[in-house]
């Protein structure tokens, strides 16, 4: 009964007009994000924070929220018509997706890609309602020492399922621990790593580093790519899918939903992983005949379903715990910090409306993408035409504006400036920035913990492992590092052996 109390108090929240508004806003900006290459969620909810702090705490979330579910539909929009990826979670979308338009076939694979969508949001949307609030109350016996565990932990995963070199994805985290630490120490008020520059006494800008490393970093890298692309796409034809279409993907659709569900928990998993895992799953149990990578429906069904039941549980640890699962969620906690609110289990007994809020507008969001989805791939379409280039002056300029808005602050301008610079080296040295931006936010709160833990410890490094949930984490945390390091010694010892 508490918890259809508390659905009833967060649909009146997410359906009064001003917010059922920002969710249509959200999930519109969404599709289209996921639509257009290269641009994706993280770099759109980057620049669209600045907007937010005008925005009530509820309405700025629920908006951001349909931004980064809403590109998961749009991502498999182009993925299967025109064989362009929008989101790189639609990556695996795109193998049989694709095959099935050239066949003739692009109406049930968007159908398809729609209703599993939309049922495992809706799924994935129970599951937060049920057991967010339930790892609530496991949060309220967190101290100090159990959220600095934690956070390693997180931190560590994060590592464990980057893309690309290890050693490149470790760099990236200590550097964006670093750059947390700039500013003011929290126990001394001595100002660190300032230089005598008084603008960073506070700190570096998020809002700067977020923009950068996301906005204008990523939409230079694209300038760089051939954009002059031959988008012809095929007929949709019937959109619906046929009812033995429907009886072949339904336990595809099962399964991508549970499979994502509990990925998208995980610190670094969310919807490209789960993408990815539900496809190499559904290669290994679908019942044969098996066609995949040659136009097998099931290849669609069951990772789009797994990309949106991802996307939506990995709100679970930000809303609940305060640690951010993916960029995405790291920026929504920047956007909520800005607004004087910790992400936390005190979000839910002290901000109900928000909680509950946020949980009953992913229903209600998922019902308008249902909707728009396929409405609108006339227009999707066109906007794939429209050359890169004219795009990014609009970009670069929003960003700026946004940035100066934030703070009213020029020096916050040359800082983005300096970090796109560098964010661009690092796309250059393949440098995957989401680390970074990952340890930016966990640094301070890490510090913050270790502290508090030490301090309450009397200095005594042990209570890190004398608190049960504290030590699991640890020990969690060596589990990951072990499946980290056993690669490369393997692959050292054949070379040694080899020799």
């Amino acid at each position: 009964m508490d918890i259809l109390a508390n659905l009833g108090l967060g649909f009146g929240v997410a359906l009064s007009a001003s917010n059922l508004a920002y969710c249509f806003t959200g999930v519109l900006l969404g599709t289209l994000v996921g639509v257009l290459p290269g641009l994706g969620p993280v770099a759109s909810v980057a620049m669209l924070l600045p907007i937010t702090f005008v925005l009530p705490p509820e309405s700025a979330l629920i908006m951001l929220a349909g931004i980064y579910y809403g590109a998961q539909y749009g991502g498999s929009t182009t993925a299967i018509l025109v064989n362009i990826p929008g989101e790189s979670s639609s990556v695996v979308t795109a193998i049989d997706g694709y095959k099935m338009a050239r066949m003739g076939r692009a109406g049930p694979a968007l159908g398809i890609a729609a209703i599993g969508s939309f049922f495992a949001g809706c799924v994935s949307t129970i599951a937060i309602a049920y057991f967010a609030p339930i790892l609530t109350e496991v949060a309220l016996q967190f101290g100090p020492a159990e959220y600095f565990s934690l956070m390693l932990f997180g931190l560590i995963a994060a590592v464990v399922l980057a893309r690309g070199s290890v050693i490149k994805a470790i760099g990236m985290v200590v550097l964006g621990l670093l750059l947390g630490l700039v500013g003011t120490d929290p126990n001394s008020g001595t100002a660190r790593y300032s230089f005598g520059v008084p603008e960073l006494t506070d700190g570096l800008g998020f809002i700067a580093i977020s923009m950068a490393l996301f906005g204008i970093a990523e939409v230079v890298r694209n300038l760089e790519n051939n954009q002059d692309q031959d988008i012809t796409a095929q007929p949709i034809g019937r959109a619906l899918p046929s009812w033995a279409d429907l009886k072949l993907s339904t336990p595809s659709i099962l399964r991508g939903t549970m499979l994502g569900s509990l990925l998208g928990v995980l610190p670094g998993g969310g919807a490209l992983l789960a993408s990815f895992a539900s496809y190499m799953l559904e290669k290994k149990v679908a019942k044969p005949p098996r066609q995949f990578g040659h136009g097998d429906i099931r290849g669609v069904a069951g990772p789009e379903s797994a990309n949106n039941a991802g996307a939506q549980t990995s709100f679970i640890p930000m809303i609940t715990l305060g640690v951010p699962s993916n960029p995405t969620m790291a920026l929504m906690i920047g956007a909520l910090m800005v607004q004087g609110i910790t992400p936390g289990p005190s979000v839910m007994t002290d901000r109900p409306g928000l909680f509950w809020g946020l949980i009953a507008s992913m229903w209600i969001g998922n019902l308008m993408l249902l909707v728009l989805n396929l409405p609108l791939v006339g227009i999707w379409i066109k906007l794939l035409k429209i050359p890169y280039r004219l795009l990014f002056p609009a970009i670069l300029v929003f960003c700026v504006i946004g940035v100066y808005s934030s703070s009213n602050n020029l020096f916050d301008v040359y800082l983005l400036v300096g970090l796109s610079l560098l964010g661009y080296i690092f796309i250059k040295l393949d440098c995957e920035p989401a680390p970074l931006i990952l340890g930016f936010v966990l640094g301070p709160m890490m510090e913050e913990n270790l502290r508090r833990a030490l301090l309450i410890s009397r200095g005594n490094a042990s209570t890190f492992l004398t608190q049960p949930i504290s030590v699991s984490f640890l020990i969690a945390s060596a589990i990951m590092l072990v499946i980290l390091i056993a690669p490369a010694v393997r692959e050292k010892r054949e070379e040694a052996l080899q020799e």
